[in-house]
């Protein structure tokens, strides 16, 4: 399915791009991940038992209600934009209207990324370069602090990820990639999605 099918499926309209530059220098610029490039992970990535998706600057939320429809599991949007948020809430609205809800929750939370409490539930963490190295950092020892309050399995997705980032996870953290997908049609080496496993 195209673009304009999946936001007709879904009852969601989180097309566009952010023009002009976000309130905080830290954070980068909104814009939706591609479902061609969702689906392709999902052929190549499966998610760990009991998962719980974390969207990390999830602009308008169609990386939770993708895969809350995909998966029926419980989904959780993080944005800093307080715009983002009401339309990410609205899409949801929309998207629970047409899709009857499967027993997973959906939540989207309009705060810092920094600033979230980690759930013990929380396992997967989806981040589309959202925001520098310094505050990645953060959200990576929040997760890391969570792990010793709860041993569990926890993925680290990066679409189209951020030298910085790898370097900090594979060199400073000494993970492992578990997943690679080099996106079809891409050409730039860094336009592929990345799944680091911490177990």
């Amino acid at each position: 399915m195209n673009e304009q099918q999946y936001e007709k499926q879904l009852n969601i309209n989180t097309s566009g791009f952010q023009y002009g530059f976000p309130k905080l220098a830290q954070y980068h610029r909104y814009e939706p991940t591609p479902y061609s490039g969702l689906d392709q992970l999902f052929e190549h990535y499966i998610l760990p038992e009991n998962a719980c998706l974390v969207d990390i600057g999830c602009g308008k939320g169609r990386v939770p209600i993708y895969v809350h429809d995909q998966f029926q599991i419980p989904v959780v949007g993080i944005e800093m934009d307080q715009k983002f948020f009401v339309e990410a809430e609205h899409n949801c609205e929309q998207y629970l209207k047409k899709n009857k809800k499967n027993g997973a929750s959906i939540q989207f939370i309009n705060q810092l990324a920094e600033t979230y409490k980690i759930a013990d539930k929380d396992n997967v963490f989806f981040f589309f370069n959202p925001f520098s190295i310094h505050v990645f950092r953060q959200v990576m020892n929040h997760i890391l602090d969570s792990l010793e309050r709860k041993k569990r399995v926890i993925d680290i997705i990066l679409y189209y990820p951020a030298p910085e980032y790898m370097l900090y996870l594979q060199q400073e953290l000494a993970l492992n990639c578990l997943v690679e997908v080099k996106l079809a049609d891409e050409k730039n080496e860094n336009e592929r999605i990345i799944v680091f496993r911490i177990s």
